[in-house]
C-alpha cells in the first residue's frame, strides 16, 4: 500500500495486469459502477496529477488570484508582489477558513472566517486578538503551498506530487500543431454539462472515432473517417483528421483532438481552441466544462461563426451525453464484465486504460 490509500475490495489482480493492444480488454465494468472507486481515484489520480485551474490572463497583476478545487481540495493560485505565480491550499492556518471565495484581485489574503491576514507570498502578517497565546509567532506561520505551473496561457495546480513535470505532460504539442499558437487564442465563453456517467466512461468515448458514423452524423460529414488516426505519447494521446468543411472552425484544414492525462482535452481547429475538463462528481456523475477560445472574437463575422460553432458543438455534445449515459446504465447492469478493443480504432482508449491500471498496480504495492 502507498500511505493510507485503499484499493477497492472488488478490484482483482487479474484486472490490474497490463495488456498489449492486440490483446486489449477494457477495464472491468465494476470500475465504473462500484462507489468505492470514486474516493480511491480522487486520492490516487486527481490529487497526484496536474489539474487546470485558470488562465494566465486572469493572473497578470500582483494580487490577481483564482480559486479552484483539485481532488475536492480547495486551492488558490495568486500572483505575488514579486511577480511570481504561487499556489496554496485555500485554507487558513487558524481554523481552516477560506482565504478567497471567488476570483479577483486583492492586496493581501484575508481569511473570510476570522480575518487572519497573509501576504500574497503566503506569510502570515497579522492575527488580531492573539496576544494571550503563549509562543505564538506570526513569522512562523505560512500557508501550505501547492505546485503551480503555466503552459501556453493556462495555469495548472497539483495538490500532491505529480508523476511528471507539466512540460513532460505536454511534450511535443507546440511543435505538432504549428502554425497554431494556443497562447494567442482569446477566451470567449464557457458551457457546462452535468452527465449521468462515470468520468472514465466519458473519457473512453472521447478517445476514439469508432463511434463517429453511428453517433455523430453531422460531425462525421466534416471529418475524414478513413484518414482519422490516433497517436500516442507517454502521458497524452491525440486524434487527427483532415477537415472537409467550408465555414468557421470546420473550414478546410486539420483537426487535432488531444487528451492529457487524466481528464483534460484540447480540441484544436483552424483559429479555434476548445478546452474540455472532466470533473468527477460521484461514481456515476461527472461535469464536463467547455471553454472556447478564438483568434478573432470582435468582428461581426467572427461573432456569427462563434455562435454557429457553439451551437454545433452543443449538438455533438448532446449526442455524446446521450450515449455515455446509456453506456453507464450498461456498465451498472451487472450483465457486462469487460470487452475486447479494436487495435485499429481504440488505441487511445487502451492507452488511457493502461494508465489507469498502472495507478491500480502502484497503489497495490
Amino acid at each position: 500500500m502507498n500511505g493510507v490509500l485503499r484499493l477497492p475490495e472488488i478490484l482483482s489482480r487479474r484486472d490490474m495486469a497490463a495488456r498489449d493492444l492486440e490483446d486489449a480488454v477494457t477495464l472491468p465494468g465494476y470500475a465504473y459502477a462500484d462507489p468505492a472507486f470514486h474516493g480511491f481515484e480522487r486520492d490516487c489520480i486527481f490529487a497526484r496529477t496536474w489539474q487546470l485551474v485558470g488562465r494566465a490572463d486572469q493572473l497578470r497583476e500582483a494580487g490577481d488570484h483564482v480559486v479552484a478545487e483539485v481532488a475536492d481540495k480547495p486551492v488558490i493560485a495568486v500572483r505575488g508582489s514579486d511577480g511570481v505565480l504561487r499556489g496554496f491550499f485555500n485554507v487558513c492556518r487558524h481554523r481552516a477558513g477560506p482565504l478567497a471565495l471567488e476570483n479577483g484581485n486583492t492586496p493581501q489574503l484575508r481569511c473570510k472566517y476570522h480575518g487572519w491576514t497573509y501576504t500574497l507570498e503566503g506569510q502570515l502578517r497579522s492575527a488580531h486578538e492573539m496576544d494571550g497565546a503563549r509562543d505564538f509567532d506570526v513569522s512562523c506561520i505560512h500557508l501550505e503551498p501547492v505546485q503551480v505551473a503555466e503552459w501556453e496561457g493556462f495555469v495548472f495546480a497539483a495538490a500532491g506530487k505529480p508523476a511528471m513535470e507539466l512540460e513532460e505532460l505536454m511534450a511535443g504539442i507546440r511543435a505538432r500543431i504549428q502554425p497554431a499558437d494556443l497562447s494567442k487564442m482569446r477566451f470567449q465563453v464557457r458551457d457546462t454539462y452535468d452527465i449521468e456517467c462515470n468520468w472514465k466512461a466519458y473519457v473512453d468515448n472521447y478517445l476514439e472515432g469508432y463511434h463517429l458514423p453511428h453517433v455523430h452524423p453531422g460531425l462525421n460529414r466534416l471529418l475524414d473517417y478513413r484518414s482519422y488516426d490516433t497517436y500516442l505519447s507517454k502521458w497524452h494521446s491525440w486524434q487527427h483528421s483532415p477537415l472537409d468543411g467550408d465555414c468557421g472552425p470546420y473550414q478546410a484544414g486539420e483537426a487535432y483532438y488531444y487528451f492529457l492525462w487524466p481528464n483534460l482535452m484540447l480540441n484544436i481547429l483552424p483559429d479555434r481552441l476548445q478546452v474540455n475538463q472532466v470533473v468527477p462528481l460521484s461514481q456515476r456523475r461527472c461535469r464536463v466544462i467547455f471553454d472556447y477560445f478564438y483568434i478573432d472574437t470582435d468582428s461581426e463575422a467572427a461573432r456569427d461563426a462563434i455562435q454557429a460553432d457553439r451551437e454545433f458543438s452543443d449538438e455533438v455534445q448532446k449526442e455524446d451525453v446521450a450515449i455515455c449515459e446509456r453506456v453507464q446504465k450498461g456498465l451498472e447492469s451487472g450483465s457486462y464484465r469487460a470487452g475486447r478493443l479494436s487495435p485499429k480504432r481504440e488505441s487511445g482508449v487502451h492507452h488511457f486504460q493502461e494508465l489507469v491500471r498502472a495507478v491500480w498496480r502502484e497503489a497495490a504495492q
